[in-house]
């Protein structure tokens, strides 16, 4: 059968939009507190995406996530099969409630941690004096603010109270302890714990570490294809080529990480 021009063109739009449809989503989700765009986000997984397409035989396509509500929502239903998920809660809940299996979690971020930040002339000597003070952090539902929460829980008790101020990026936190609205203010970025030490300012202390970066896997995939994908990640720091790709996503590598030690340390969040 012969097509015309334009009716080929149309064709093959069908069936350019029928592999769209049929493409694994490959959600990626780089937190709420840091400045990454969804274009710098696609850029940087392509080469990703193009080395699962061939591990999974479907095509695969990147989805940045950059909220929060629409992350929680696409989880709940589903509707990614693969996901990279920055904040340790939201992958957590995933796993307990919508059945989704840890493939891998990032190297160089197993141990992120708050930090917490008092002026260099605060008499502040302890988390423990904080009951009604006020603590600063970054955006209410950032991995960092459930574990500055949790870690003032745990040293303040249950009838003691800290007062929380939020703050959209984790670089804004500085500047509320310096203008003394807020006593104390809880940061995970060690840029901006490193230029507050810099210019005098003091850490108070230190949270309880968790792994943050998760890649996880939907319930839709087959074990077969989670062992697929857990072997793929967790060794592409093991050849030249797969170091390259890691460069682009800024990251040294992927390792495994015990599921029930994850579960736990949910609890400890508070989920």
């Amino acid at each position: 059968m012969k097509y015309s021009p334009l009716r080929l063109v149309f064709v093959l739009w069908l069936v350019g939009l029928s592999s769209w449809a049929q493409a694994l989503v490959f959600a990626v989700n780089e937190g709420v507190t840091y400045r990454v765009g969804s274009e710098e986000i696609r850029a940087r997984y392509a080469a990703i995406a193009a080395d699962l397409s061939t591990q999974l035989g479907q095509p695969v396509r990147v989805e940045p996530v950059s909220d929060y509500p629409t992350l929680r929502r696409g989880l709940a239903d589903k509707s990614y099969d693969l996901a990279l998920v920055h904040p340790t809660h939201i992958s957590i809940l995933a796993i307990k409630n919508s059945g989704y299996r840890l493939v891998a979690v990032t190297k160089g971020y197993t141990e992120y941690a708050a930090r917490f930040l008092v002026r260099a002339d605060s008499p502040l000597k302890s988390l423990a004096e904080l009951r009604e003070r006020r603590c600063g952090a970054p955006e209410e539902d950032s991995i960092t603010a459930w574990i500055t929460r949790a870690t003032l829980r745990d040293a303040l008790g249950g009838d003691k109270r800290c007062e929380m101020t939020y703050t959209r990026y984790q670089d804004a936190v500085p500047f509320m302890v310096e203008h003394t609205f807020t006593h104390v203010g809880a940061t995970a970025s060690n840029a901006v714990v490193k230029d507050w030490e810099s210019k005098g300012g003091r850490v108070l202390a230190r949270s309880r570490p968790v792994p943050i970066k998760h890649v996880i896997a939907s319930p839709a995939l087959s074990a077969e294809q989670v062992e697929r994908l857990r072997g793929y990640f967790t060794t592409l720091d093991a050849s030249e080529a797969g170091r390259k790709k890691l460069e682009t996503l800024k990251v040294s590598g992927y390792t495994s990480y015990d599921t029930a030690a994850l579960l736990d340390l949910g609890r400890w969040l508070g989920l």
